[in-house]
């Protein structure tokens, strides 16, 4: 979760961007959007390191202590269509936007949607989050999804040749998330069977894959 860790490439340098010029955010405050596994916590975790902010998963907001999240200086909320319906967890961000920015603190916040596509039931904060700046995590492009595959395997301690990383990106599903399904597989199936990290292996293990359309 370093930021050494997280690969710069043209789908997500606007987003690291903007979250490194925290400095500057429009009303101190920045919705950071996108899918399952394209990198949010991971980002997330990386402005806190550089700026001290505590990181609190929204659903846990209710039972949270407000004012030391806010006595932290700056605070990144995870998930925040997770609190969507959920009156007690509403009221719980908003009271900490409100609190945050009396303070002169940050507040970042992740979701999978923009705000204007959650479903809040507390008018007052889904106007406040409305007219926080959004920057959205674009889908990984091909050299995102090789460093990162590269990496995992790495962090396994598994020698694979550029042809495998190669066969995995024409015929993996397109995410983060996937990159890390699919060489945790690889790794459970070569270690059950006492087998290396093939491209034979490989083609089992994606032939496993349930297809986007799947259910």
């Amino acid at each position: 979760m370093g930021r050494a860790d997280f690969f710069v490439t043209p789908s997500n340098a606007r987003a690291v961007a903007m979250v490194e010029g925290w400095r500057d955010w429009p009303q101190g405050k920045l919705v950071l959007t996108g899918p399952r596994g394209a990198g949010k916590t991971h980002l997330a975790r990386v402005w806190a390191a550089a700026t001290g902010a505590q990181v609190c998963a929204a659903t846990d907001l209710a039972a949270a202590d407000l004012p030391a999240l806010v006595r932290a200086g700056h605070v990144a909320v995870e998930d925040i269509e997770g609190i969507a319906g959920d009156p007690q967890g509403e009221r719980a961000l908003f009271h900490l936007h409100n609190m945050l920015a009396a303070a002169g603190g940050r507040l970042l916040m992740t979701a999978r949607a923009a705000p204007t596509r959650l479903r809040l039931t507390l008018p007052d904060l889904a106007s406040r989050l409305q007219a926080s700046a959004v920057v959205g995590l674009d889908p990984p492009d091909d050299a995102l999804l090789q460093a990162v595959l590269v990496k995992l395997f790495a962090d396994r301690q598994l020698e694979v040749s550029p042809p495998l990383i190669a066969y995995l990106l024409a015929r993996m599903e397109r995410s983060l998330a996937a990159a890390q399904d699919v060489v945790a597989r690889l790794d459970a199936r070569a270690l059950a069977g006492h087998r290396r990290v093939s491209r034979a292996l490989a083609a089992e293990v994606l032939s496993e894959t349930p297809s986007a359309g799947d259910t």
